[in-house]
This record gives structure tokens, C-alpha cells and sequence, in this order.
């Protein structure tokens, strides 16, 4: 059987038989040409907020009321802490853009923090999800100070 047909009318030509697709189809078609791949706002959230946590000098993310409404919520049985406190993110099509909340420890110098910050999400947000950071906001609302105590579960006012 042929997929191509001769003219009636004459003359050396051939053309396709019905139809012909457009797009590519077929095996050798690339993956990415098949379908669409979407990315919910709160995967990337997630992602910049766990490369920031994970850079030396960060002790905390969210702003002052965010961490306390997060203290709350955390220690509400089967409360669970918000990977993604303090970060938010736009997503587009090919591109993301990342803001952040952060506490930093005292002591460190806040502008290597912040590189070292911008260099991980970017560098973990691309790796993961193949979107292009194209910016990411810092804004550090506050030093952790050595003798201040984190609110550690079991401790209270009275013993």
C-alpha cells in the first residue's frame, strides 16, 4: 500500500493520500514537544525555601508576624513548620521570580549571606524545575541574637 498518490491529471508530481498532520508526531519526537508541564507556585516555594534554609547563617524564615503565627501553628498537634514561610514566588511560563523573608544569625556579614542565598535558590530552583530565576529579593527583617532562646517545645514560663 502507498501513501502517496499520482495525479489524474497528469505530470510527474505525487502528494500525500488524506490528510496530512501538523506537529511533530511519531518516535522521534522529542518528549517535550508532547504535552504541557505545569508548575504550581507553592513546588516552587518549597524549593527556595529549603535551599535557603539549607545556607550557613540563616536561622530562620518569615517576618516577625509570620513567625509567630507559625510558632502557633506549629505546635498544634500534627502542625507541621511551613517549609515555605517567608518566601513567595511568581511563576510564569519559562521564568520565576523569588522574595524572601529571613533572619539572619548575628555575626554574619549580611551581603555574603544574601549571595550565597540568591546563588542556592537559583541554583536549586533551575536544577528542579527548568524555569529561569530572574530575580530573588532578600529582605532580612532580623538578627537572631546568641542569647535569645528559640521557643523549644516542653519549656515554659514555670518549671
Amino acid at each position: 500500500m502507498s501513501d502517496t498518490i499520482n495525479p489524474t491529471s497528469g505530470g510527474d508530481e505525487s502528494r500525500p493520500a488524506g490528510r496530512t498532520l501538523t506537529g511533530s508526531t511519531g518516535a522521534g519526537t522529542a518528549p517535550e514537544s508532547r504535552g504541557r508541564t505545569t508548575i504550581a507556585d507553592s513546588v516552587v516555594e518549597k524549593i527556595a525555601g529549603m535551599a535557603t534554609r539549607e545556607v550557613p547563617g540563616i536561622h530562620s524564615l518569615g517576618s516577625g508576624m509570620a513567625r509567630t503565627l507559625g510558632a502557633v501553628t506549629d505546635k498544634v498537634p500534627g502542625g507541621r513548620p511551613s517549609v515555605s514561610r517567608g518566601v513567595k514566588v511568581e511563576v510564569g511560563e519559562r521564568q520565576a521570580a523569588v522574595d524572601l523573608d529571613v533572619v539572619v544569625e548575628y555575626g554574619v556579614a549580611i551581603v555574603d549571606i544574601a549571595a550565597d542565598v540568591r546563588t542556592s535558590v537559583i541554583t536549586a530552583v533551575e536544577r528542579m524545575t527548568g524555569l529561569e530565576v530572574v530575580e530573588v529579593n532578600i529582605a532580612v527583617d532580623d538578627v537572631h541574637l546568641p542569647d535569645e532562646e528559640d521557643d523549644q517545645e516542653g519549656e515554659g514560663r514555670v518549671q
